[in-house]
């Protein structure tokens, strides 16, 4: 072809220009399919485990371990340093139901101030921040715990002595309840999506920590003084030294507390939206949806820690009449157990979805879980050898105490982060006012079915409430609880976020 055909067929050719917004567009087109690889880069690195939690989340995860475990370390002073010298408090001839249900009274009143303290203490970390309510609730639990270990007993000033140490215990538990309402969301906060579910986990561990501690000072105590009469030396003054040493131990976590920064989320939520009233929020159209169903998930959580933790110490020793010691042994060592069962429940709700293995949880509750509850009462009543009844013992608490590292999570994973600290310290403290009473429910069965098998109807009823209220809920494994994300969805988590 010559160089004239060629000149020819260029002008032939017709001229097409591409319009302006076909490049624009085009070019956006471009950059979208950019940043969704981009993104999807990051999710499969976070997914494979690259990604690691900050220094300062660390931090916040010391913290709310250590804050928790103060927490449970202080929550079980009366079922486990008290029992063995309640009647330092109480008249003599007591029968032992009535001594039982003093026990379960003192717990209770520890468990009704929780709710009043989510709700004044969410709010405050929700207001100003997690940290300041988290350090203001320690230092109050502080003061209590040390005035209710210089607390004089019955024989000083008769009555009034069990009143005061009653009245103690609920505003102790009212400063209690702020502590985890901020700090366990600050630690979730500056947790990685994909690792929140072993985060859960070693946050329950504090469970563990704070059980074994006081169960060890008790045993320790109760190894070198005698709890036989109302004039030993532990019944009148030894249960003191439990007491004092939480004192201490919740100054020491404040000095460390100085060292957790604010939560970065909550930083972001507070500019972006108005959070002046987070509990009118709460209590709002969907929000307020939200907050039912984990009162029902976590009421059946509840019910099933009452059945076993709430009410076994002072069932064994009180009613079955079993050596202290020999109790105080055995719930050690099952609780030493529970944080393996805490962990495995953790992880196989970061695997397979927290919705549904809180499904089997409630199944677990009611059928198993039942079961070995039955096996431990009708061994201790029975008479079969002491070894048998703390072998059930430490599977019932096994059953029913580690579901709780899935609800914790959950909870969290429920409320945007604007407010975060409110909805899940109301939700998960709220739901102890029906479960607290138990040792009052007990009495009343006990005039239809032998008092030893009582807390059974509570197993029962926990596994109903745990399946109910995880049916009526989302799966949440994989919301973002960034501050972005609680306002582009312009209201609570309604969908399945399962990834698909």
């Amino acid at each position: 072809m010559t160089a004239a055909a060629h000149a020819s067929r260029r002008q032939r050719r017709p001229k097409t220009r591409t319009p302006r917004r076909t490049v624009a567009g085009a070019r956006e087109q471009t950059q979208e399919i950019c940043v969704e690889r981009v993104e999807g880069a990051v999710m499969t690195e976070q997914r494979n485990g690259h990604d690691r939690t900050s220094p300062q989340g660390r931090k916040a995860l010391v913290g709310a371990i250590f804050g928790l475990s103060v927490d449970y370390y202080d929550l079980f002073l009366p079922t486990v340093a008290l029992t063995p010298a309640i009647r330092y408090f109480q008249p003599a001839g007591l029968a032992p139901t009535t001594i039982a249900t003093i026990g379960f009274a003192i717990l209770a009143a520890t468990f009704l101030g929780r709710p009043i303290g989510a709700f004044l203490f969410g709010h405050l970390g929700d207001t100003f921040g997690r940290k300041p309510a988290t350090m203001v609730a320690i230092g109050g639990a502080a003061v209590v715990t040390f005035l209710i270990g210089v607390l004089p007993g019955y024989q000083v000033w008769g009555s009034l002595s069990l009143v005061l140490l009653l009245a103690a215990r609920l505003v102790g538990g009212i400063f209690l309840g702020g502590e985890y309402s901020s700090a366990n969301p600050l630690a979730i906060e500056a947790t990685p999506k994909h690792r929140r579910g072993l985060v859960g986990g070693l946050i329950m561990c504090s469970y563990s920590i704070g059980y074994v501690a006081i169960s060890v000072v008790t045993f320790l105590l109760l190894a070198l003084l005698p709890a036989d009469d109302l004039y030993s030396p532990y019944v009148q003054w030894g249960w003191r030294i439990p007491f004092l040493v939480g004192t201490v131990v919740s100054i020491a976590f404040l000095f460390y507390y100085r060292k957790v920064e604010e939560s970065e989320i909550w930083r972001k939520a507070k500019t972006a939206t108005s959070a002046a009233a987070p509990l009118r929020q709460l209590f709002r159209g969907g929000n307020a949806r939200i907050l039912e169903q984990v009162f029902i998930l976590q009421t059946g959580m509840w019910l099933a820690v009452q059945a076993v933790v709430g009410s076994l110490p002072g069932l064994l020793q009180n009613y079955f009449r079993l050596p202290a010691r020999t109790v105080t042994t055995t719930l050690l060592i099952g609780t030493v157990m529970l944080a393996a069962a805490y962990l495995t429940w953790a992880l196989l709700g970061q695997r397979y979805g927290r919705r549904r293995m809180l499904i089997v949880a409630g199944a677990t509750l009611s059928l198993p879980g039942t079961g070995t509850l039955f096996l431990m009462s009708h061994s201790a009543l029975t008479g079969q050898p002491v070894i048998t009844t703390m072998l059930w013992c430490v599977v019932t608490l096994l059953i029913a105490g580690s579901p709780f590292a899935i609800s914790m999570i959950y909870l969290a994973e429920r409320f945007p982060a604007e407010i975060r600290a409110s909805g899940y310290g109301i939700g998960y403290s709220l739901a102890i006012v029906i479960p607290s009473f138990s040792g009052f429910y007990m009495l009343g069965l006990s005039a239809i079915m032998p008092y030893g098998y009582t807390p059974i109807v509570f197993m029962v009823l926990s596994g109903a409430f745990v399946i109910v209220g995880a049916l009526m809920g989302p799966e949440t494994r994989d919301v973002d609880l960034t501050a972005d994300a609680a306002k582009q969805r312009s209201g609570p988590l309604t969908e399945d976020t399962r990834p698909r």
